[in-house]
């Protein structure tokens, strides 16, 4: 079953570079730099804010451009034995410029290991930058900003995470109409730690044109019918759900209401190394905890296409 899952052409919509850290590569890292090592239990964490405290730690590991060239041409080495062909991939910028790094010598570093791993005959990528709820709307704004002359070195949006409940999406519209202005796509990490006000607030007043997570839908049927009506891309990380505490038990995950109820939605794999998984995993998992069937895992496969920014010219 999962070399037929790897043999589909499939896009990753919702994946974080720096998540895709594997530990043994921090490890590497920390080895070449003199530091300590990161901690044997790093990626482990009881709830969401255990998370995003190892997230940072990860930031701390990533120097510069030859650790950011590293991270990225490995981790297009593992997306090429996925089956992936394309992929848009988050950088947390926000969290770049707050620990005071050069934000554009870093993403030199991404390119050369994207360069490379192109080379190598890995997958087609665009970049996303993501901005941090709890640093502010001024700290979101400077990001964006930044993020305009790198869309033609292959960035094609923003995006926010971190901590919903710090960071409600209202405080952030002028950020999103900046960025709307200037040509570049957006999403937004929404209903994942909070209820379905999130995602009310990232449609309207941010204009998400997808969610990501979007967990909180599952308990409002008038925004379950606008997602559906408006075919508005969900992204689903069923693994991280878990993980991160977002929900209780795989039995419990929205994806197959979400589905029997026409949303947009497509696997991804959000923190891959975090969470222990990978794409072929999260496919697996769908189908032997929820019971997905081959053909509405191949519908999931189709949806990751029509989820991208790059939409049809993909599929």
């Amino acid at each position: 079953m999962r070399d037929l899952i790897v043999g589909w052409p499939k896009a990753e919509v919702h994946l974080h570079l720096e998540g895709a850290v594997e530990i043994e590569t921090l490890r590497e890292l920390a080895a070449c730099r003199g530091l300590p090592p990161p901690p044997a239990d790093l990626y482990d964490y009881p709830d969401f804010g255990g998370f995003l405290k190892a997230f940072q730690m990860v930031c701390d590991y990533l120097a510069g451009p030859a650790e950011y060239e590293t991270v990225t041409r490995k981790l297009f080495g593992r997306l090429q034995q996925q089956g992936v062909v394309y992929a848009e991939i988050y950088v947390a910028a926000g969290v770049l410029l707050w620990q005071r790094k050069p934000l554009e010598a870093i993403f030199d570093g991404i390119e050369a290991g994207y360069r490379r791993a192109r080379a190598d005959g890995g997958p087609e990528a665009r970049w996303i930058l993501d901005a941090t709820r709890q640093f502010g709307a001024e700290a979101a704004m400077e990001m964006t900003r930044r993020a305009v002359p790198l869309r033609g070195r292959g960035v094609i949006g923003i995006g926010i995470g971190g901590d919903e409940e710090r960071g409600a999406p209202e405080l952030f519209r002028e950020v999103y109409a900046y960025a709307r202005a200037q040509g570049l796509r957006l999403t937004a990490h929404a209903g994942e730690t909070a209820g379905p006000e999130s995602i009310w607030g990232a449609l309207r007043a941010l204009g998400a044109e997808r969610i990501g997570h979007g967990l909180a839908a599952a308990g409002d049927a008038r925004l379950i019918e606008h997602l559906a009506d408006k075919q508005v891309p969900v992204d689903i990380c069923l693994s991280s759900n878990l993980r991160t505490g977002a929900v209780r038990a795989i039995e419990e995950h929205p994806l197959r209401g979400f589905l029997d109820a026409g949303l947009l939605v497509s696997l991804s794999t959000d923190d891959p190394a975090m969470f222990g998984t990978d794409l072929a995993g999260e496919y697996l998992l769908a189908h032997e905890r929820l019971g997905l069937s081959i053909g509405e895992l191949r519908r999931l496969a189709a949806n990751s296409f029509r989820a991208s920014f790059q939409g049809r010219r993909l599929e």
